[in-house]
């Protein structure tokens, strides 16, 4: 039920955290994977999911040139069937909203939601074809929370909640399940700035039941389940991983 053998995924973001975890989880579950990355430095990656005795492949783009989108995965889609798709690629910009610039809150979105949004609909035209998919957004305790000095990455993040669950209503009867993971807080550099605030920090962890900051690792069950034929009843859900936080 769980076996992802004959299928092959495309995760966005792969070189380092979260994505990175997945797609090798992905892999260990029997999926073949296509490695994305901004940039060419994907060797460690390619080498671990090779390692798991699975085909890798590198995708190179700028996810921010949101124009280009349509055509890099058309040219994709040429050489590879995606039958999963994890849109866990994201950048943040950390600034008080009366200081956030708009050439950030531009930047946030484009990769944040943009992306997301053209990765699914290109991406799920032919799942829609065939009847069956699985696409996973990463979402965030921001999709149900404000945060501070993150205005851009929580408008973003609560978009994205609100995607899944439009695509879910459309795409669910087709066979395609469109679900979300919301991490709690993981130890990646998108978080280091926390980790090493002296104030929040503490803060933070004391909040979690768990009584830690969670890894990368952490996801890799949900993400297995959610791209597997045990999911094939679950539509439009955002599954919290996170300790617990949101639960106290």
């Amino acid at each position: 039920m769980f076996s992802l053998e004959g299928r092959t995924a495309l995760v966005t973001g792969t070189r380092t955290g979260i994505g990175r975890a997945i797609a090798v989880g992905l892999a260990k579950a029997g999926a073949d994977v296509v490695l994305h990355g901004r940039n060419d430095d994907l060797g460690e990656v390619e080498a671990e999911v090779r390692k798991a005795g699975r085909e890798a492949w590198r995708w190179i783009l700028d996810l921010s040139d949101v124009a280009r989108l349509p055509q890099a995965v058309e040219e994709l889609l040429s050489r590879h069937r995606v039958d999963i798709l994890v849109n866990n690629a994201g950048i943040i910009h950390r600034a008080p909203a009366v200081e956030h610039s708009y050439t950030d809150w531009r930047a946030v979105l484009d990769v944040d939601l943009d992306a997301v949004f053209l990765l699914s609909q290109a991406i799920g035209r032919p799942m829609l074809e065939r009847g069956s998919g699985k696409i996973i957004m990463i979402a965030s305790m921001l999709s149900f929370q404000g945060g501070i000095n993150v205005p851009g990455y929580t408008a973003a993040k609560h978009a994205v909640a609100g995607l899944t669950r439009a695509l879910a209503c459309e795409w669910a009867a087709s066979g395609v399940q469109v679900n979300a993971i919301a991490p709690g807080y993981i130890a990646t550099d998108n978080t280091g700035a926390l980790r090493d605030d002296p104030d929040r920090e503490p803060a933070i962890r004391a909040r979690i039941p768990a009584g830690r900051w969670g890894t990368p690792e952490d996801l890799v069950g949900a993400s297995v389940f959610l791209a597997s034929d045990a999911s094939d009843y679950v539509n439009g859900h955002l599954l919290a991983v996170d300790g617990g936080w949101l639960a106290r």
